[in-house]
């Protein structure tokens, strides 16, 4: 061991090398102190040895240098301990941070759920997370109390209406907003958990569910006619796009990433790939829609785009914000009307329609759990038609 480091004048006293000292904590847990300077604060470290395995691992703790001299031992201590009761409940030797833990997230999905849900977790972490304090905290070493500071200041953050205006509007955060991104976050981490960067998600798995009531029913809805009035007032460049929206019950970026490749014409088979809803999907069209897409697919390769705008790049919201917004007033259609309302009002009709809640589900990519949240209510009709034939 060579040396006392318990306190400032034995680490004082201690010769520069590049060898710690070190102390044992406990059995197969080592505290090291290293200067290479006698000039030098010096720097801290841990060492372990797996009693089953033999594996030794080290890892820095840094020189504490914030605290005063005499406090630097004890804190060292504390956090030594701390990570050595982490790789006893088998976390990982490394130490990730919030961020990294976030973007080994963003690979993990971009390799399972697709580029379209990935940039939308990177843009978020982008935004939320990256430049935080939260995201420079060690996982493990993440507290309740900074993930409830990183919620606070997320559902105080106003979002900005008119970033272009000279006096840009504001408008406060939606519950509903903070939800999608707290469950941005708690997913990133729970998924540090399960490939053993922390040990338990007790620092968020509170202060990370969601708020209840906030993600109410979607109220706009466009009757047929409604929808054909959109249509009508839609520029030619966006007209496909939201036929077929109007046609098929599908999120906006799913329909915009769909290739024309994943239509089988012989078949009249669309198949949707992986969304949202995490995995591959196959629906057959009626011959209508069918045809339509033929028309689309006619001429293009395998890869290109099946919904293409003018420059024959694939949609996305940047680019179909506008141009829907501009045909909703056109339509004088109700306020709040976006493209997500026509997803909404098609699986409103076949619900209405009598469609069975799964085969709704299954068509929209979604959970029948969900489905029976916003879209349960409009049954009420049907099941008192069921209850009137009881009727003797």
């Amino acid at each position: 061991m060579g040396a006392k480091i318990d306190t400032v004048d034995s680490r004082a006293k201690a010769k520069p090398r590049s060898e710690p000292y070190w102390v044992r904590l406990a059995g197969g847990c080592m505290l090291g102190y290293r200067k290479l300077t006698a000039a030098s604060i010096g720097s801290w470290y841990a060492r372990y040895r797996d009693p089953e395995t033999g594996h030794r691992a080290k890892t820095s703790l840094g020189d504490f240098s914030a605290l005063p001299p005499a406090q630097r031992y004890d804190a060292a201590k504390k956090e030594a301990e701390q990570w050595f009761a982490h790789l006893g409940r088998g976390g990982a030797v490394v130490s990730v941070t919030v961020r990294v833990a976030c973007e080994n997230y963003v690979k993990h999905v971009r390799t399972t759920k697709g580029d379209d849900t990935a940039d939308d977790l990177q843009a978020r972490f982008s935004r939320w997370v990256n430049d935080a304090p939260i995201g420079r905290v060690v996982i493990a070493k993440l507290s309740r109390r900074q993930v409830d500071a990183w919620r606070a200041g997320l559902a105080a953050t106003p979002v900005v209406i008119d970033p272009h205006a000279e006096e840009p509007r504001t408008r406060p955060r939606a519950a509903s907003s903070v939800n999608r991104d707290c469950a941005a976050l708690r997913a990133a981490l729970n998924y540090a958990h399960d490939v053993g960067d922390v040990t338990t998600d007790m620092a968020w798995r509170v202060a990370l569910r969601p708020t209840k009531g906030a993600d109410g029913r979607r109220t706009v809805y466009l009757d047929r006619e409604q929808r054909r009035k959109l249509i009508s007032c839609v520029n030619p460049d966006f007209v496909e796009f939201v036929k077929g929206m109007a046609h098929l019950p599908l999120r906006p970026g799913a329909l915009a990433a769909l290739t024309v490749g994943q239509f089988d014409k012989r078949h009249g088979v669309l198949s949707i790939g992986k969304d949202k809803a995490g995995q591959d999907r196959r629906i057959k069209l009626p011959k209508f829609t069918s045809e339509v897409l033929a028309k689309l697919a006619t001429d293009k390769l395998p890869v290109a785009p099946l919904f293409a705008q003018a420059s024959g790049k694939a949609w996305n919201k940047d680019a179909w914000k506008k141009p829907m917004k501009e045909a909703a007033a056109a339509a004088g259609l109700p306020p709040g009307t976006v493209l997500y309302t026509l997803r909404h009002s098609t699986i409103t009709d076949l619900v209405i329609d009598g469609l069975d809640l799964l085969t709704v589900a299954l068509l929209s990519g979604t959970s029948v759990e969900m489905i029976e949240k916003h879209y349960g209510h409009l049954r009420e009709d049907h099941a008192a038609e069921a209850l009137a034939k009881l009727v003797l």
